[in-house]
């Protein structure tokens, strides 16, 4: 129970890993404060929780929206905890090819709702005393080829944003941090395509297909995974954390499938397979 007596907020909390972190908060004793488009989705993750969850629907690309989350917060007591976690797979296009209005509501979605998010509960939790900051970046955010180019520009701001807020809110015994989810297997991808119905069932299958062969850790990830580390990031076991990211990919980032596959050859294999046989090593 790390989060007895203490008030939550999770953005993007009704589906996925928004989900699955607002039930861990919830089970580990906080009062959580759930923001969501979608209604239906967020109200039954509310309806199942014994109270202990608090839907509002929220468009987090509305400064309006979260500052009305973020104050029903404090009419609860908190906020404590801030999950800036709502998102989407944005725009697709490449760097040659996007327009101006889907590179702005990529940017709008993913990366102004967390510094908004930041800037609103910054002022309520200096009044309490402190708080901790869990933001949702990717491991798009250090390298190419993890997602499209405008959502791994947003989450590298996100990244970036988590070591300046961390520094500004020092002061008031705020806390930032980031989790970095590798290859998680939600609806985020299907949704991305716009896939529905039975074919996000079948993208969905596929995604935990493709997600046991991607990374060392041969499963696809769960939304639970992200769950446990942000909140060891929001809890007191993390007292001494700031300013930083945990990256949650099952070693997806540790380097080139041959440095961790034996039946994937790397250059240096591939040369030695050209050695006479009976070469001196």
């Amino acid at each position: 129970m790390r989060f007895s007596g203490k008030v939550a907020v999770v953005t993007g909390a009704a589906s996925g890993i928004g989900r699955a972190t607002a039930l861990r908060f919830a089970e580990e004793g906080a009062t959580v404060v759930a923001g969501d488009i979608d209604e239906a989705g967020g109200q039954e993750l509310a309806d199942t929780s014994n109270g202990r969850i608090r839907f509002r629907r929220t468009d987090v690309t509305s400064e309006a929206d979260i500052v009305a989350l973020l104050d029903a917060a404090a009419e609860l007591g908190g906020p404590d905890i801030l999950f800036n976690n709502a998102g989407a797979g944005g725009q697709r296009a490449k760097i040659d090819e996007i327009d101006a209005a889907g590179w702005d509501r990529t940017m709008d979605l993913l990366l102004r709702s967390v510094a908004l998010g930041i800037r609103y509960a910054a002022p309520l939790m200096a009044k309490k005393g402190g708080g901790a900051i869990v933001n949702t970046a990717s491991v798009a955010a250090l390298a190419s080829g993890a997602a499209p180019t405008p959502y791994s520009v947003a989450k590298a701001g996100v990244l970036h944003l988590t070591r300046l807020a961390a520094a500004d809110l020092a002061k008031d015994r705020i806390r930032v941090n980031a989790v970095l989810p590798g290859f998680i297997a939600t609806n985020i991808f299907a949704s991305a395509i716009g896939l529905e119905g039975e074919a996000r069932d079948k993208a969905n299958a596929l995604i935990q297909g493709v997600g046991q062969q991607a990374q060392p850790v041969q499963r696809a990830g769960r939304a639970e995974d992200i769950a446990a580390a942000v909140c060891f990031l929001a809890s007191d076991d993390a007292s001494f954390v700031n300013g930083t990211h945990l990256l949650v990919d099952g070693g997806l980032s540790v380097g080139p499938r041959h440095s961790w596959d034996p039946n994937t050859p790397g250059l240096f294999e591939a040369l030695a397979a050209l050695a006479p046989t009976g070469a001196a090593e």
